[in-house]
């Protein structure tokens, strides 16, 4: 996606990864984050069989996360740096049931959209890596309790 960035003009996409994953410290889940197509970034926690969300499309609403949960699945095929999916750590379980968000919403930046449009809408805001990893650390805080709760 390099090639593209280029495009997108300046701004903090262009040092900042587009795929990433580390193990959250507080929960020990998965946790990965992967730009879209449009720029955007997205966020994931992965869940290992036996909690009570995996395998589930959890969207009662009641979970807590930028723009609400919208993605739930096992690890997608293809080419690693393309797909929602992870490098499993020795010892870390397998399959997880993936669910995420995007930053994709009214009043987020998609700098490749944005490019395209070449307009920007006040008040908008770009939700970087740092902004993703504590939507992701929340989102797996989340997925902790409901296990403990079981």
């Amino acid at each position: 996606m390099t090639g593209e960035k280029a495009s997108w003009g300046p701004g903090p996409w262009q040092n900042e990864p587009d795929k990433e994953q580390w193990q959250d410290e507080a929960t020990g889940y998965a946790c990965l984050i992967k730009r879209n197509h449009f720029g955007a970034l997205c966020g994931y926690v992965g869940l290992p069989e036996g909690h009570p969300w995996h395998g589930e499309i959890c969207d009662d609403g009641s979970i807590e996360v930028h723009g609400g949960l919208n993605y739930f699945d096992f690890c997608q095929e293809g080419p690693e740096g393309k797909t929602i999916c992870h490098v499993p750590a020795p010892g870390e379980p397998e399959p997880l049931w993936w669910i995420g968000f995007d930053c994709a919403h009214a009043w987020d930046v998609s700098p490749g959209l944005e490019a395209m449009r070449s307009i920007h809408i006040p008040d908008s805001s770009y939700k970087t890596v740092a902004y993703v990893k504590a939507e992701c650390a929340r989102l797996a805080e989340q997925a902790s309790s409901v296990a403990a709760a079981v």
